[in-house]
C-alpha cells in the first residue's frame, strides 16, 4: 500500500537520522515541535509506528517501559545503561555468525535478531568513581 508523503513524517525521520542516542517518542515530539508547533504527540506516535512498520526505522524495547527509536536499520546490537538508561549502538562482527549458528539447529524461520547488552556506561562509571572517596 502506498503511503502519502508527509513533511511531518519526513521531519521525524530526518531528526532520528541525526541522533545516535535512540530517543523516545516524547523526545522526538519535543524536538519536532520546534519546527511544527501544532503537531500532536499522537501524530508523532502514529508516524513513528508507520516508519517502524515499513522498516524505515527500528523500534527498540529496552526494558524501561518506553519505546526507543533508531534510524540505523542495519543489523547491530545495543547497550543499555542500567544506571542512566542511555541506549547506544554496539558494532559486533559476530552477529552474522550468531545468526547462522542459531539457524542451524532451528526448524522454524528466524526473521529478526535483537541483541541488547545491559550494564553501566563509561560516563556513569566515571561519575561514580569521582564520588567514591579513596581510602
Amino acid at each position: 500500500m502506498a503511503v502519502k508523503y508527509s513533511r511531518q513524517r519526513q521531519t521525524i525521520h530526518n531528526f532520528l537520522m541525526t541522533r545516535k542516542d535512540h530517543p523516545t517518542a516524547d523526545v522526538v515530539y519535543q524536538n519536532v515541535r520546534q519546527e511544527y508547533p501544532h503537531i500532536s504527540l499522537g501524530t508523532v506516535y502514529r508516524n513513528l509506528t508507520l516508519l517502524a512498520d515499513r522498516g524505515e526505522i527500528l523500534r527498540l524495547h529496552v526494558g524501561d517501559g518506553a519505546d526507543h527509536f533508531d534510524a540505523d536499520t542495519s543489523r547491530h546490537s545495543h547497550f543499555v545503561c542500567s544506571h542512566c538508561g542511555c541506549v547506544t549502538d554496539l558494532a559486533l562482527d559476530c552477529l552474522e555468525d550468531l545468526l547462522t549458528q542459531a539457524k542451524q539447529d532451528f526448524d522454524g524461520r528466524i526473521e529478526a535478531v535483537d541483541t541488547c547488552f545491559h550494564g553501566i556506561c563509561a560516563d556513569c562509571l566515571d561519575t561514580s568513581a569521582k564520588r567514591t572517596p579513596i581510602l
